[in-house]
């Protein structure tokens, strides 16, 4: 092939690569978590879009880098189990996807930092659990749930952080903390297949989760009837998967769990703007579920 074309032809591999890496239907869901946690700051309607704008780039960054660092770690795993992923199909270096995902993290911190000392302090703690799990967390029972679950909450309190503080209701990472443990402790058998007693599990997080959406009617400035639409619509979504994958948790069943679960993430963050902000700017939440739909058919998910 003639050297003219080989450059750009290498460029574009390596861009694909890199989208792959970082998951971009996945970055969508992220998000969503910057909206519900800007809702329940009370910051719907401000005129100052700033500090929304940085904490969307910055979220961006901190998924983006997070997930690009998960392959690096599973690169010797990938080689045998996912030999088509970017690092050990060779379309994109070790180093190189090091260099990336640094870069990524960098840009979310910094990004965070534009909004406040308290945004770009959390934008680090959220860096620091993301290479935790990657590193440690996702090889443990119990850690791996709570870790990454972690890692979305304190995606909703940076959020919350657009208002100065998150001294309002904190309490509501609690309910990413109880969804990504479903979704994590279901995902162990993506590759392999897993085992019921896990889906049980699951369940009953996921259960936890509509349970606690609802509870939120109780809190004074919750609007109890905005967010039931949305959490009877994320039953819709999540349970018939969830509950397949229990029933036949081999390794196709749990990856359309899986699937679901990531991509549902949107939904609960739609319930949480519903409740703070009304069901319009709920909607508003809920149509990033089609953009992120639509680029999942290109770019993988786990």
């Amino acid at each position: 092939m003639n050297n003219s074309f080989t450059a750009p032809v290498r460029l574009s591999n390596k861009l694909l690569a890199c989208l792959q890496l970082a998951r971009p239907a996945n970055v969508v869901t992220a998000w969503a978590d910057i909206l519900a946690g800007y809702a329940a700051a009370g910051l719907v309607g401000s005129s100052d879009l700033m500090p929304l704008f940085w904490l969307l780039l910055s979220t961006s960054g901190l998924y983006a880098g997070g997930v690009t660092f998960n392959d690096v770690f599973d690169a010797e795993l990938d080689a045998t189990e996912r030999p088509e992923r970017p690092i050990p199909s060779d379309r994109i270096s070790q180093p190189e996807a090091i260099a990336l995902g640094s870069v990524l993290l960098t840009v979310g911190i910094l990004a965070a930092t534009k909004v406040s000392l308290l945004s770009g302090e959390l934008a680090i703690a959220i860096a620091l659990l993301a290479l935790l799990y990657d590193g440690i967390g996702k090889h443990k029972p119990l850690l791996g749930p709570l870790n990454m679950g972690l890692c979305r909450g304190g995606n909703l309190l940076l959020g919350m952080s657009a208002v100065g503080d998150i001294s309002g209701p904190w309490f509501l990472l609690c309910i990413p903390l109880l969804y990504i443990g479903a979704v994590t402790a279901i995902s162990r058998g993506e590759v392999l297949g897993g085992e019921r007693k896990t889906g049980i599990i699951a369940l009953f997080l996921l259960a936890a989760t509509f349970c606690g959406l609802l509870l939120l009617g109780y809190w004074p400035t919750v609007q109890f009837w905005q967010l039931l639409p949305f959490t009877l619509l994320l039953t819709l979504m999540t349970l018939p998967p969830f509950v397949q994958a229990m029933l036949t948790p081999d390794a196709t069943t749990i990856r359309a769990a899986v699937k679901a679960g990531v991509l549902s993430l949107i939904v609960v963050d739609a319930t949480l703007a519903a409740g703070f902000s009304g069901g319009l700017y709920g909607l508003c939440v809920l149509s990033l579920l089609p953009l992120s739909v639509g680029v999942a058919r290109l770019f993988a998910v786990t």
